[in-house]
This record gives structure tokens, sequence and C-alpha cells, in this order.
């Protein structure tokens, strides 16, 4: 998302109170540009309708950023500079508004690494992609929710919920486990849209009838095993 895109987007909403940044996976090594048909951007397009459809007539305004590159490039982590200059930016043009981030695999690596900035107020990381020694302190004050798949064999679930033990002393944080789903979200792919889209919800304080993610939060918050849906 340029910024030129943004601000045609909170244009149309005098009344804005949010903005969800809904942001592709990728690769370990990839200096190519990005290309708006590659898998996993067009990954993203129902689980944005998903959000839209959910926060229809909140004024919260959901976009899709594409990153420049197509991978995370080692030390150069090159999605986490692209989130925080479109943060940095944001924050210059419209002041504070909570912002939600909603990343899938690299892209969630990206989100979870961008939570520190002060536009940031909840990350989901979706089939994430958190390898040993990823930092944690960044999510302190954030509302951060975890959900990945039993059959993933492209990102590691037990990396997931090793990171998630370091972190539930920073706040907020919750985790989910998808019975057999799989890396892309295609298998059982209404449950993966439906989680994304009630965390945008519960983020920004919506009303809301409960569901599966309030649960997660609920049973975090109680000290109990996470839900296996």
């Amino acid at each position: 998302m340029t910024r030129e895109r943004l601000l045609h987007a909170i244009g149309r909403f005098g009344g804005t109170v949010g903005i969800v940044m809904v942001v592709h996976g990728g690769r370990a090594i990839g200096p190519q540009p990005t290309s708006p048909v590659q898998l996993s951007v067009l990954r993203m397009l129902p689980v944005t309708r998903a959000i839209r459809h959910a926060l229809r007539g909140s004024q919260v305004v959901v976009d899709r950023p594409r990153f420049r590159l197509r991978g995370w490039n080692g030390d150069d982590a090159s999605p986490v500079g692209d989130l925080r200059a479109l943060l940095d930016q944001a924050a210059r043009d419209f002041g504070h508004l909570p912002v939600v981030l909603v990343g899938h695999s690299m892209g969630a690596r990206a989100a979870l690494r961008a939570a520190g900035h002060p536009m940031v107020s909840a990350v989901a990381g979706l089939a994430p992609w958190l390898p040993p020694g990823e930092p944690v302190s960044q999510l302190a004050g954030r509302r951060i929710l975890l959900v990945h798949g039993s059959a993933d064999r492209t990102c590691s679930p037990a990396e997931t919920w090793a990171y998630a033990e370091r972190a539930r002393s920073t706040g907020q944080l919750a985790t989910i486990e998808i019975r057999n789903g799989d890396h892309a979200m295609l298998r059982r792919a209404r449950l993966w849209h439906r989680i994304a889209a009630e965390f945008t919800r519960l983020s920004l304080a919506l009303p809301d009838e409960g569901g599966v993610v309030a649960d997660a939060f609920a049973r975090a918050a109680a000290g109990q095993p996470r839900p296996v849906l």
C-alpha cells in the first residue's frame, strides 16, 4: 500500500477510527520485487475481504501493503523496514490512530517485529514464521494473537508455541491451534478468515458477540490451554 492509497482511503472517511493492515508472506531470501499476482500476495485477498465484511460500517480502513521485495533477506529484514516506514508516514499524516496488523507467514514475522511502533495496538500472526531467537520485548502493551495449523510443514507450529511462551509476560497474548490446518490456510479457510475478522473487531473495541478469539483470550487470561479448533 502506497502513501497515496492510504491517504485516499482515509480521506473517504472523515471519522476514521482505525486502520487494519493485512500483510502477505514471502520467502527467506528474495531480492526480487514483489508482484501483485504472486501467490503469497493473492492469498491475502480473501482474508482482507473477510475483515472488511466484519468491519463494514465501522469507519475502519482496511488495506493490503505490498512489500517491495519478496524475501526477508537476512539481517536486512526487508519487510520490517517497509512496515515501519508506512507506519511512520501514517503517524505524520493522520496523527495517532490505532493500527491492527494481520500478517501471514513472513508477513506475520514482520508485523510482530514492527509491533513496538507507537501506532500499533494489536498484531495477529497467522501461520507465522518465528525462528528461535525472535525478539519479544516490542510486544509489550499490545494485544497479540498467534494462530498455527497442526499440519503446517513450512513454518513450525512448535516454534510458534515456544515464541508465545517467551512473549506471554509482555501483555495480552493468546494462541489458537487449527487442527489439520496447512501453511497456506487453504484447508479450513473459512475458520482462518473468521479468526482474522474476529480479532480485528476485538482489537478495535467494536461491538462483538464473542467467538473463538474472545474465548482464546479468556482462556489465556485464566491460564488454560489454548483452544484446538
